[in-house]
């Protein structure tokens, strides 16, 4: 199957792609990983990319789609692929359009992960990093720490990084409904959009997001 994920921030995009990428026997390719890969590899894409990073500016869309292909045609992927991350706008999801067919095959399904933003904004919001080890995360709601402030695993401090702020979640928020969010309307103009619920225990979403895909017309 060839898969896109898309959902706002903090809608588990990454934590339901692994899941099921390995259900599915697919590999998960995500923006993130793409960038570190090919930055760490020192690629002609990745070295684009860094200089664009280094000077603050956004890596363009043709730098994005470009490692994109790349990591498609890699033999792992012939018999199909979940995306996470990618398309992130309309331009990279016609790009996307144009090298499906140009391989003579298209996508099965667009996975929309919904979860109403209030409660996005508790999620990510809520969260505490360890200071001492970042695998270490807590949520004041979801996974409180015994001691507030404190990790329980080593002691160390528990912060709120920036970039999790209320403030700073909302604006993520004002970019994903103008930028991400028109790929919707245009995968279901393509009949491709399967919209289920993120609410929930991740094994659930998961099993939710499973039938969802079996049976993408229910």
């Amino acid at each position: 199957m060839r898969i896109v994920l898309v959902g706002p921030p903090g809608a588990g995009k990454g934590t339901q792609a692994a899941y099921l990428a390995k259900n599915l026997g697919i590999p998960h390719i995500s923006t993130g990983d793409l960038f570190r890969a090919n930055i760490s590899q020192g690629t002609p894409l990745g070295r684009q990319a860094q200089e664009y990073m280094r000077a603050g500016q956004l890596v363009p869309d043709e730098v994005t789609i470009g490692m994109a292909a790349d990591r498609m045609h890699a033999a792992d992927a012939a018999d199909g692929f979940l995306l996470d991350g990618f398309p992130r706008n309309l331009a990279q999801a016609e790009a996307l359009d144009g090298i499906l067919q140009a391989d003579g095959v298209r996508l099965d399904a667009v996975l929309d992960l919904e979860v109403p933003e209030d409660e996005v904004v508790k999620r990510i919001a809520g969260r505490r990093m360890c200071r001492k080890d970042s695998s270490h995360i807590f949520h004041v709601i979801y996974n409180p720490p015994r001691a507030e402030g404190v990790c329980d695993a080593c002691g160390g401090e528990l912060y709120q990084r920036e970039d999790d702020s209320e403030d700073t979640v909302r604006k993520r928020l004002e970019v994903y409904h103008r930028e991400t969010e028109p790929i919707i309307d245009y995968y279901k103009a393509q009949d491709l959009v399967v919209t289920i619920s993120a609410l929930g225990k991740v094994a659930e979403v998961t099993e939710r997001a499973m039938d969802a895909l079996k049976n993408p017309a229910a």
